[in-house]
């Protein structure tokens, strides 16, 4: 091979292996943030599901992709008017959750264990008064 064959292919195996680096790095991140848990979105109740992670915000529940490089959630509910409507018993300890975020919005089919289903509920629960018209 030639030099200049050798050198391209070594630029590209740095650069797989730094793409490698910073999506292990990312997942990594996801995963130790407080608040997040493993959560998989489904376009129905059956799947297909994509894989990713969810956190808990102040006003919102927020869900990454896994199969993403991207730094933004690839969704965000608002808090205030997320309502569940139907939990199903799934394989293995886990929940399909159906949940409308909000009256003019269609469902959205969350996949999680159903301790983070409970953590879920006591978080949509938990949600706080407006304090606006208070003096």
């Amino acid at each position: 091979m030639s030099g200049h064959v050798v050198a391209l292919v070594s630029v590209i195996v740095v650069l797989l292996l730094a793409v490698v680096a910073v999506w292990f790095s990312r997942v990594h991140t996801l995963n130790r943030r407080v608040g997040s848990f493993h959560c998989a979105l489904g376009r129905t109740a059956q799947g297909p599901w994509s894989l990713g992670v969810a956190q808990y915000g102040t006003d919102r529940l927020y869900w990454w992709r896994y199969r993403s490089l991207r730094a933004r959630p690839h969704t965000r509910w608002q808090r205030v008017g997320l309502a569940v409507l139907e939990r199903t018993d799934w394989h293995a300890g886990q929940v399909v959750v159906t949940c409308r975020p909000g009256a003019e919005t269609e469902p959205v089919h969350l996949l999680m264990s159903a301790e983070a289903y409970a953590g879920l509920t006591s978080w949509i629960e938990a949600t706080p008064s407006r304090v606006g018209s208070v003096i």
